[in-house]
C-alpha cells in the first residue's frame, strides 16, 4: 500500500561571509539600512536542513526587496564572545535586520540589541530575551512531529521505529514528545528506540554525520525500519545509514527529499517535518522594509502555517516504501 506523508514546513570569529548587496530603500521611502544580517547555527549553511531554511528565506528577501544581505559561518568551538562581536559587527555595519538562527545565540542577542536600539534583531527557537527591538521566532515542533510519528507509524513494517536528536536538550525534546505521540495514536503498543547524539552542542551533535549515521546504525541493527531525526547536519548520517539499510528516514527543517546532496538518499526519505524557518525569517525582513518591525513572540503553528509546505501552506507526498 501506499502511505501518504505530509511534509511540514512551518522552518564575530567565524568563517567568512558574504556581502551580496548594498543599502537600499524602500518603495515607501522607510528603508535605509545596509541589508539583512544573518548569522548561522552550528553546521552553518549546508546543512540541508535548519540553517538551509533560514538561508532560503535570506535568499528570498534579498529577491524581492532588492537591498541584498551578508550572512556569516559559525566557527569550530566558538564562544558566546565570538557570537557578541559576529553580531556587534554586523550592526557596526548596517544591517537590518539581524537575526540569530538558533537558540544558541540568545545571550549575544541579548547584549548587541540594547546596544543598537534601532535595529532590529531576530532569534530563531528562543523566547526568552525580551526587548522592543527583539523578535522571539519559535515553532511548535510537537505538532509537525506527531504528524512524522502518525507516517513512521503507518509506514513501518516491523512496528518498531527510532527518533534520533541531535543534543539533549529542551527543545529537542519536543520534537521527541509529538513524534511518540503520533505514532502511538496509530499504534498504542509501537516500539519506538529513542537517542540523542550528545548532552551539549559544543559536543557537535547537530554538527556530525558521523554521529548521526552511527546512531541510526544502532536502531537499524536492533530492527527499527523507520528512523526521524531532529539533528541538523548530523541528520545527513541518519539518512544515509537508513538508504544503505533500505528502510525509511524522515527528515525535518528543510524538504530533505528536495535537498540536492541528499538526491542519491531520497528513494528513502520518506518526507520532512518541514519548519518554516525561512517564511519567518522573509516575514521579519518584510516588516523592516516596510517601516513596521515585527517585535515580542511571534510562534510558528501548523494554524499559522509556522510548519507546513513551500511557503505558508501544506504539501503532500505520496510514496511508495521499498
Amino acid at each position: 500500500m501506499t502511505v501518504a506523508v505530509i511534509a511540514l514546513a512551518a522552518a564575530g570569529c567565524g568563517k567568512s561571509s558574504q556581502d551580496t548587496g548594498a543599502s537600499g530603500t524602500s518603495s515607501s521611502g522607510k528603508y535605509n539600512g545596509k541589508g539583512i544580517g544573518l548569522a548561522y547555527d552550528i553546521g552553518g549553511k549546508g546543512d540541508q536542513s535548519f540553517n538551509d531554511a533560514a538561508y532560503a528565506g535570506f535568499q528570498k528577501a534579498e529577491k524581492d526587496f532588492g537591498i541584498g544581505g551578508r550572512d556569516v559561518e559559525p566557527a569550530d568551538n566558538e564562544t558566546d564572545a565570538d557570537k557578541v562581536q559576529r553580531l556587534d559587527q554586523l550592526a557596526k555595519a548596517g544591517y537590518n535586520p539581524i537575526i540569530g538562527v538558533g537558540f544558541v545565540y540568545a545571550p549575544a542577542v541579548k547584549e548587541i540589541a540594547a546596544k543598537y536600539p534601532k535595529i532590529t534583531f531576530g532569534i530563531i527557537d528562543d523566547n526568552e530575551v525580551t526587548a522592543k527591538n527583539v523578535v522571539d521566532m519559535v515553532f511548535a515542533a510537537e505538532q509537525s512531529s506527531y504528524l512524522a510519528g502518525v507516517a513512521a507509524a503507518s509506514a513501518t513494517k516491523k512496528d518498531h521505529i527510532g527518533f534520533i536528536g541531535g543534543v539533549d536538550i529542551p527543545l529537542i525534546h519536543t520534537f521527541e514528545a509529538g513524534f511518540d505521540q503520533g505514532a502511538k495514536s496509530v499504534n498504542p503498543k509501537i516500539k519506538i528506540a529513542s537517542q540523542y547524539l550528545t548532552q551539549t552542542p559544543a559536543e557537535g551533535g547537530f554538527s556530525s554525520p558521523d554521529k548521526g549515521k552511527a546512531a541510526a546504525q544502532g536502531q537499524i541493527d536492533a530492527g527499527a525500519d523507520v528512523i526521524y531525526h531532529a539533528a541538523g547536519l548530523s541528520g545527513q548520517g541518519v539518512i544515509q545509514a537508513a538508504a544503505t539499510a533500505k528502510i525509511w528516514a524522515i527528515g525535518v527543517d528543510s524538504d530533505q527529499y528536495g535537498q540536492s546532496a541528499l538526491a542519491k538518499y531520497k528513494d528513502y526519505i520518506l518526507g520532512s517535518a518541514l519548519k518554516n524557518v525561512g517564511g519567518a525569517v522573509y516575514d521579519l525582513v518584510k516588516s523592516v522594509y516596510q517601516g513596521k518591525p515585527e517585535s515580542g513572540v511571534i510562534e510558528g503553528t501548523l494554524k499559522t502555517g509556522g510548519w507546513g509546505g513551500g511557503g505558508r501552506g501544506t504539501a503532500t507526498r505520496t510514496l511508495k516504501p521499498q
